[in-house]
C-alpha cells in the first residue's frame, strides 16, 4: 500500500537537492560574471553566451548529484562551498567533453537544441562570412570546450589534498580514456561487450566509470573521509558495470550499430536472463558495500537505493 509518506522526500535527498540548486545558482553566477569581463567585446561574448546556454539546458547532472551523495554519505557540511564549486567544476569538465564529443560525432544537437558546432556554422552561413562554415563551427565548439575547462579549474583552484589529486587525475584520465576509446574503435578492437567493465575497468575506460568512482572519492576527501575510498572505489566499480551491462541490453547512448548486432547474436532469451541476473548480482554487490560502509544508515540506504536507479533495477 502506498502512503503519503511514500511520496514525501527523503531526508538525505532533501538535503542533496538543496546543494545541487546552489549549484545551479553557482553556474549561472560564474558564467554571468565572465559574460560582463567580455561583454564589451561583441564577438568575444558569444562564445561565453554560447557556452552558457549549454550549460543552463542542464541535463541530469550526474556527477553533482553522485558528489553530494558520497560527500554528505561522509559526514560533509551541507553549507560548505567547497563541495558546490566542485560539483560545478565537474559539470564544466564534463560539458567540455561533450563538446568535443559533438564535434567529433557531428551531432546535430544536444539537450535539446541544435548542437554548439552546428548553431555556430549557421551563424556563419547566415552572415555569409568568409570562409568554411562547418569549420568554423567545430572550431568556436572547441573553444567553448577550452573556456569550460578554464572555468572549471578557476573553481577546483581551492582543492587541496587528496580532493585535489582526484580531481588532477580525473581530467587526465578524461583524455586518455578518450583516446583510448578512439583508437580502439578506430583499430576494430573496441567490443561492446562490456565484459571488461564486469572483470574490473582500468583508466582506459571511457564510459561511466569516471562518473561515478571519481565524484564519490572527491565527496568523500572534501569531507575528511579518504578512509572511506576503498568502499566507494568497489561500490562505484560494481554499480558502473550494472549500469554499462544495462546499457548494452537495451541500447543505451555508448552502444552503436556494431552492439545491436552483437545482442542479436548472442543474447538469446536465456542468455538474456543470465544478463538480467548478473546486473541485480553486481547491483545487490554495491548494496552490500554501501550496507558496510562507515556511513550514517539513511545514507547507507540512500546509496543502495541508487544503484537500483543507475541499473534501472
Amino acid at each position: 500500500m502506498i502512503t503519503d509518506q511514500d511520496h514525501r522526500t527523503p531526508a538525505p535527498a532533501h538535503r542533496r537537492e538543496e546543494m545541487l540548486d546552489r549549484v545551479e545558482a553557482r553556474l549561472r553566477a560564474l558564467l554571468n560574471d565572465e559574460y560582463r569581463r567580455h561583454c564589451g567585446h561583441a564577438r568575444a561574448a558569444v562564445l561565453v553566451e554560447s557556452l552558457a546556454e549549454l550549460v543552463a539546458a542542464g541535463g541530469e547532472r550526474v556527477r553533482p548529484v553522485v558528489l553530494f551523495t558520497g560527500y554528505l554519505a561522509a559526514g560533509g557540511a551541507p553549507d560548505d562551498p567547497r563541495a558546490i564549486d566542485t560539483a560545478a567544476a565537474l559539470e564544466l569538465l564534463d560539458t567540455a567533453m561533450l563538446l568535443r564529443s559533438d564535434v567529433h560525432d557531428n551531432a546535430a544537437v544536444r539537450r535539446g537544441m541544435p548542437a554548439l558546432h552546428v548553431a555556430r556554422a549557421a551563424e556563419h552561413e547566415r552572415g555569409g562570412w568568409g570562409g568554411d562554415a562547418r569549420r568554423y563551427g567545430a572550431y568556436t565548439a572547441t573553444l567553448a570546450g577550452d573556456l569550460a575547462l578554464a572555468c572549471a579549474d578557476r573553481l577546483a583552484a581551492g582543492l587541496t589534498g587528496s580532493a585535489r589529486a582526484h580531481w588532477d587525475e580525473l581530467r587526465a584520465d578524461r583524455c586518455v580514456g578518450m583516446y583510448a576509446r578512439e583508437a580502439m574503435t578506430a583499430a576494430y578492437l573496441d567490443d561492446p561487450w562490456p565484459g571488461r567493465c564486469v572483470s574490473g575497468c582500468d583508466s582506459g575506460c571511457r564510459a561511466g566509470w569516471y562518473a561515478l568512482r571519481a565524484p564519490l572519492l572527491i565527496g568523500a576527501a572534501l569531507a575528511g573521509r579518504d578512509d572511506l575510498t576503498p568502499a566507494y572505489e568497489a561500490y562505484s566499480g560494481a554499480l558502473h558495470a550494472a549500469w554499462r551491462l544495462r546499457g548494452f541490453l537495451d541500447g543505451g547512448p555508448e552502444y552503436a550499430w556494431d552492439a545491436e548486432l552483437l545482442r542479436e547474436a548472442l543474447l538469446d532469451g536465456d542468455e538474456r536472463e543470465v544478463a538480467e541476473r548478473m546486473i541485480h548480482e553486481l547491483v545487490s554487490r554495491a548494496g552490500r558495500t554501501a550496507g558496510e560502509a562507515a556511513v550514517s544508515g539513511a545514507w547507507r540506504g540512500e546509496l543502495a537505493s541508487f544503484g537500483l536507479r543507475v541499473a534501472s533495477v
